[in-house]
């Protein structure tokens, strides 16, 4: 009976694995402050990560979330909680390096050892020429309805004219 479940589990992990999304890119870790103060291990802490988009040069993402430290902070078997916020802006002269998807990852991050993770994913308003990026975390039984928004109005950069987010789109 524990065999069935053991292997049940290992199946989805495996599964999961192999339907996450491949994004090369590791965010940059801006700062942080600590939240909890604990005397013998880490403290649990506030992190700024920043990401540029992987798609869209001249885009870039900063997102806040918790983490846990203490003994299963220290041994990475702390899950994390969904609570993280989104600010994205543009940086420079926007080009979209191939066709873009709605609600396409732009970037994925495992919150917990295995049932949990954080995804950034894009989004075009092609009315008001607008990226729309959204984070959430999601977990395999039960999803997170915790989420954060940010737009990037596409705008023109030095006497190039602002290109058209629905053009790059699929």
């Amino acid at each position: 009976m524990w065999f069935r479940s053991l292997t049940y589990v290992g199946v989805l992990a495996l599964g999961l694995a192999a339907a996450a999304p491949v994004v090369a890119q590791e965010p940059d870790r801006i700062f942080d402050k600590s939240t909890v103060w604990r005397p013998l291990t880490p403290n649990d802490k506030l992190v700024v990560y920043g990401i540029d988009d992987p798609a869209v040069a001249g885009v870039a993402c900063w997102y806040t979330q918790p983490e846990k430290g203490g003994i299963k902070g220290t041994l990475g078997l702390a899950e994390d909680v969904s609570d993280i916020s989104l600010a994205c802006r543009q940086t420079g002269p926007v080009a979209f390096k191939g066709k873009l998807s709605q609600g396409e990852v732009v970037f994925s991050e495992r919150r917990s050892l295995i049932f949990k993770s954080m995804q950034i994913v894009r989004g075009c308003d092609a009315r008001r020429n607008t990226l729309i990026y959204m984070v959430y975390s999601d977990k395999v039984i039960q999803g997170s309805p915790k989420n954060s928004t940010s737009a990037v109005p596409i705008a023109p950069w030095g006497t190039d004219p602002a290109p058209k987010c629905a053009d790059a789109m699929k």
